[in-house]
């Protein structure tokens, strides 16, 4: 799978229309997380590094509007090369959500499952890290299911989207290894230690 920008060209395009480092620091953990599940799922690292890395990246511009998201970004990734594939799999995180009509769509393939669920994580995990003083480093898998469990923690977290790491042949406690791993390689970016 051909890509059409270098990564920093993606980080550049990225920042054009993203400026909250927040969001940055979701965009990045989420690259992390989806080249990581990638790899362990014997799929193109590069390329779903990139669909995590890309997959909000109208979100700085339509968060004002929420129902509006993911409605500039077809537009935005096809003016620098991306393809239709990457575009309907980088849409699809968006299934099941009010935005960009989406919501009466299901997300089917391992593809949409390994984007959602890797970009999901993301927050459980982040949140998880700052309660602990923004540390990382000796997470445990343990910790993170005590906190999944409580849905009062990370409320804004969809549970049931990360529950779809099943779908991918990998048990709740796989995929949380796996991303509190891929996290930990760049906690020094994300301002975690």
């Amino acid at each position: 799978m051909i890509l059409p920008l270098t990564r920093n060209q993606a980080l550049e395009l990225l920042k054009k229309y993203n400026s909250d480092k927040r969001d940055l620091i979701h965009y990045l953990e989420s690259e992390a997380v989806c080249r990581a599940l990638a790899e362990r799922l014997g799929e193109d690292k590069e390329y779903f590094g990139m669909l995590g890395l890309l997959h909000d990246i109208d979100w700085g511009i339509t968060k004002d509007n929420v129902k509006t998201h993911l409605t500039k970004a077809p537009e935005i990734l096809k003016e620098v090369g991306f393809d239709e594939e990457f575009i309907e799999l980088l849409i699809s995180h968006g299934y099941g959500f009010d935005c960009a009509n989406l919501l009466d769509k299901k997300r089917t393939e391992k593809k949409q499952f390994i984007l959602a669920c890797g970009e999901t994580v993301t927050g459980l995990i982040h949140a998880y890290a700052l309660m602990r003083g923004k540390k990382i480093s000796d997470m445990e898998v343990k910790g993170v299911i005590k906190k999944f469990k409580d849905k009062t923690f990370a409320a804004g977290v969809e549970r049931e989207i990360i529950l779809e790491c099943e779908k991918l042949g990998l048990t709740l406690e796989e995929f949380f290894e796996i991303a509190i791993e891929a996290i930990k390689e760049i906690k020094n970016e994300v301002g975690l230690n």
